[in-house]
């Protein structure tokens, strides 16, 4: 114990730990991080689609502006656009509030630490939504203005490359209390080592999710491909999704050691690096898949196309586990510390707390001993003559309260040797056989009754 303590009060010095507020969570926890990677993957396989999709028809737009068909392939794309964006806000809500109900101590201080960055996101998205719709339907307004019509779609793909960054920035952000300290704003943030990396592999997973998605999408039989898009073939268009897919794949490949290499060691477990290997071993035989499609006939190029999809859908889950994985090693020290400031902070809570009751009890007693005896020996010797507040045979109590108000020995003098003050009233009888504490409780009675 005396250990922990001594670790607990060095790591307090240079780490922020903050005490948490108990509440109970309302699903299992296991339950809740199900929840939290699941909803995760399938929204960002979304919004890999939204930002693939973006770059891909900003690209064909531009290169239309002299080869015509290829306007026609991003207007395509661009119809996408908007429908994968509407399913990736739509699939953002559950793994936004997990990760806010599970890490709330960590999400809001990194929320906080980037500031007006992180407010930012909101209109952001805002504005690059309203962007993609504007480009999307003012195609033929813009048919002779293309320039004005790509610096459109040109400006909403700058803003929706810069949101996922902020993204990034954040959710790294909270992985290291041991940073916040040091952090003055988005800036610095986006400087920790594994930011960037992280960014280009997330760039490279959306242009793979994207070829691949343009490579089915074409290829569907109930698709008017050659009403569609004249002057390409089908082969064309899923050659070139393929080789998206495989390009991108490669990227990925590269810089995932980088990724992993940039990690701070305390979140790197065996685990974790076991989850990794079986998700890089699943996307390599999808890859040779890939390039074998790209060697085929044309007629073949599609044979193994959803053995592809199926072993890249397992490796992205392996890789979402791994994050979900390294989150919890690199929190869990911080998280026993942060239990540990809470669990002293709710003891000592309550520990002032039951010391107030008791403080009160005591003096509620006091209160009600003096009072209740008190009355109890006024009822015994004086309830046959006297009231507390109305005349009776003699005077009220408070009118006696009100005559010896400064001057309790007074009263105790008359209680036990009275005279007659009253012409209209007999004379009170002494009563000597009072004993002192019980003459003390009365006499308390009588002078505090008008407090009362």
């Amino acid at each position: 114990m005396i250990a922990m303590n001594s670790f607990w009060l060095t790591l307090s010095t240079s780490v922020p730990v903050p005490k948490d507020l108990p509440l109970p969570l309302p699903l299992p926890e296991w339950l809740l991080i199900l929840i939290l990677v699941v909803s995760f993957l399938a929204h960002l396989v979304f919004v890999n689609l939204m930002l693939g999709g973006t770059l891909l028809s900003l690209w064909a737009q531009i290169r239309g502006l002299k080869d015509k068909k290829f306007d026609g392939l991003a207007k395509e794309i661009a119809a996408t656009i908007t429908v994968n964006k509407s399913i990736a806000v739509v699939l953002g809500v559950a793994p936004l509030l997990s990760i806010n109900v599970l890490y709330t101590l960590y999400f809001y201080s990194a929320n906080a630490l980037t500031g007006l960055v992180w407010i930012a996101v909101i209109p952001l998205v805002a504005i690059a939504f309203l962007l993609t719709y504007l480009h999307k339907y003012t195609w033929k307004l813009f048919e002779k203005n293309k320039a004005v019509h790509i610096s459109i779609l040109a400006v909403a793909t700058a803003i929706l490359l810069f949101i996922p960054f902020i993204f990034l920035t954040n959710i790294n952000l909270m992985l290291f209390p041991e940073k916040w300290g040091v952090i003055k704003g988005f800036l610095s943030a986006m400087t920790l080592p594994n930011v960037f990396p992280r960014y280009f592999h997330f760039i490279f997973a959306s242009i793979a999710v994207t070829g691949l998605f343009l490579f089915w999408y074409m290829s569907r039989k109930s698709y008017p491909f050659e009403q569609v898009l004249p002057g390409f073939e089908r082969y064309q268009i899923q050659k070139m999704g393929y080789s998206l897919a495989l390009i991108a794949s490669i990227g990925q490949m590269l810089i995932g050691p980088i990724v992993l290499f940039t990690l701070p060691s305390k979140g790197i477990s065996w685990t974790l690096i076991l989850v990794i290997f079986f998700g890089v071993a699943l996307a390599l035989p999808a890859m040779w898949m890939m390039w074998k499609g790209l060697q085929a006939p044309k007629q073949e190029i599609g044979k193994n196309f959803y053995k592809v999809v199926m072993l890249m859908s397992i490796t992205v889950i392996f890789m979402g586990s791994g994050r979900q994985i390294y989150r919890a090693n690199a929190l869990e020290p911080h998280q026993k510390l942060v239990k540990l400031r809470t669990e002293e902070f709710e003891n000592r809570k309550r520990e002032i707390l039951e010391n107030k009751k008791q403080e009160e009890l005591v003096e509620n007693s006091k209160e009600l001993s003096v009072a209740d005896l008190g009355k109890k020996v006024f009822n015994q010797y004086c309830a046959a003559c006297h009231k507390e507040k109305e005349m009776l045979i003699g005077p009220p109590v408070t009118e006696m309260g009100e005559i010896y108000i400064n001057n309790k020995t007074a009263l105790v003098q008359w209680i036990k040797s009275p005279g007659k003050k009253r012409e209209n009233a007999p004379q009170m009888p002494g009563f000597p056989q009072i004993s002192d504490d019980d003459m003390n409780k009365l006499t308390e009675y009588i002078l505090t009754i008008n407090n009362e």
